[in-house]
């Protein structure tokens, strides 16, 4: 989606004055000035403060949220390569963001940093008055400018693989994209991975095991749409990047397009309208378990559903169908057809796009997969009402109140390390709420987990502190004589 207003001196004219007006309102805001953290070396080289995986949307603002506290020991790390951090402009398929156009979250309640002034200096504040939503390109432009305005530390194509808990400190494992191995060593990690950093996208046993990889593709997925072209399609799932999937694959030509799902309706509730309050987005980690389990049994219930204009996006097409209450049971090869089993009866496809979600497992993310045993999860820590049970919302982490993980066992040895690790990916929502994989959510979840941060390098340095300022003699008053006067 191209936008029209400025041109393009325009454009740069208004992004190099927005650019002077975001130093001027970090000047202006910028107190106290001095970064506070004692360093740390290990094996002759300085320690990270906080470590940061993933430079998305919840990366980005995170790293800047800490140097807003004079925490400036921080590196952001992602696999991705510049520009292709977050799902913006690889496998997100919807035209503009979901969310209103009014939302803020990275910029902190910095005006000058809010997506409203990226676009208005970009496209002009005309363009800002017609748009109904963002679209996603933009706000990837958005966030890459964002990094840049900011100067954040980034260092892309840098696989995490691991961490072990060494000397009292976390000893982070890379790859980077030219196969280079590297360590860094820090006292903080964040996990800032998105939708799928508490697990892996799912794909139902049953179609990995009996179709070709060739014939299937889940959304999280590249997939080659042009490849589509006068190809049947089936599509499974109920949420929006199913009918996403289901639009591209109908705008590149499929020759048709059916979308199944097991609900008897498609969901047309979104639980994410309600939950942008302020007493929501702040406080509900402050509840007890009881009402937390309530209201993410509610949200997950309801599920969100495609937007409407997504919905028409589909349904323009007169050669797309969808099926309510039509899971598929089975999936065989048939010659060169992909045969689908429903209670509906037998459907058959050239190429099938599985949006099925996600599943909550650490044990299968290979950089959590190590400590995955020790962590608590919502399912050991809370039991509820025999009819409100939810063995999903059970396999999610049970996090403290800084996003850390917890272990089962108090006196597990990985304890420690747990504590260190913070978890803002979306498998932190039953216990923090919306944060850093939701836009909605960010700027609380990313200022309570900043602010938690730091409150635990503060209290980890206590004494050092207090040793700094026993030993602080730097004089303010200088002299105890009249002042000069100069001469008449």
């Amino acid at each position: 989606m191209t936008m029209h207003g400025h041109d393009g001196a325009d454009a740069r004219d208004g992004l190099d004055a927005l650019r002077r007006a975001v130093r001027r309102d970090l000047g202006v805001i910028g107190y106290p000035r001095r970064e506070w953290v004692p360093p740390r070396h290990h094996d002759g080289r300085r320690v990270l403060d906080v470590a940061i995986i993933g430079a998305g949307q919840g990366g980005l603002a995170t790293a800047f949220a800490l140097k807003r506290g004079s925490i400036d020991n921080v590196q952001v790390f992602d696999r991705a390569p510049r520009g292709g951090e977050g799902p913006w402009v690889t496998f997100a398929r919807m035209i503009t963001l979901r969310t209103p156009k009014y939302v803020t979250g990275p910029d902190l309640g910095v005006p000058s940093l809010t997506p409203r002034a990226w676009f208005e200096a970009r496209y002009g504040a005309q363009a800002w008055e017609k748009l109904d939503k963002i679209p996603r390109q933009d706000w990837q432009a958005y966030l890459d400018w964002y990094r840049d305005v900011l100067d954040l530390p980034v260092a892309n194509d840098h696989m995490f693989e691991g961490v072990t808990w060494e000397d009292g400190l976390l000893r982070l494992s890379f790859c980077t994209s030219a196969g280079e191995r590297r360590v860094h060593y820090a006292r903080k990690l964040v996990l800032a991975t998105g939708i799928e950093g508490g697990g892996e996208w799912h794909v139902p046993a049953f179609i990995r095991e009996n179709l070709p990889r060739a014939r299937f593709a889940h959304t999280s997925e590249t997939i080659d749409f042009a490849a589509l072209k006068g190809k049947r399609v089936g599509v499974l799932g109920a949420g929006a990047s199913a009918f996403d999937n289901a639009a591209t694959a109908l705008e590149a030509g499929a020759g048709s397009v059916t979308l199944c799902l097991r609900r008897r309706a498609i969901p047309s509730v979104n639980p994410y309208r309600w939950m942008e309050n302020t007493g929501f987005l702040a406080y509900f980690y402050a509840l007890e378990d009881r009402l937390r389990w309530g209201f993410m049994q509610r949200i997950f219930e309801l599920n969100q559903p495609p937007p409407q204009d997504t919905f028409w996006r589909c349904r323009q097409h007169a050669n797309f169908a969808y099926h309510t209450g039509c899971p598929w049971d089975d999936v065989r090869m048939r010659g060169e057809e992909v045969v689908v089993q429903t209670p509906q009866g037998e459907m058959t496809f050239d190429f099938v796009i599985i949006g099925t979600g996600f599943t909550v497992d650490l044990s299968r993310r290979p950089e959590t997969r190590s400590f995955a045993h020790a962590v608590a999860l919502w399912g050991e820590r809370y039991t509820p009402p025999e009819d409100e049970g939810s063995a999903v919302l059970g396999s999610y982490p049970y996090l403290g109140e800084r996003y850390q993980f917890i272990a089962r066992d108090p006196a597990d040895p990985l304890a420690p390390m747990l504590a260190n690790i913070h978890n803002f990916t979306f498998s932190a929502t039953p216990s923090m709420g919306l944060s850093g994989a939701s836009i909605s959510g960010m700027r609380f979840g990313v200022e309570r987990l900043a602010q938690g941060l730091g409150r635990d390098l503060y209290v980890a340095d206590g004494q050092a502190h207090l040793d700094s300022l026993l030993a602080y003699d730097t004089p303010e008053l200088i002299s105890l004589d009249p002042p000069a006067c100069d001469p008449v």
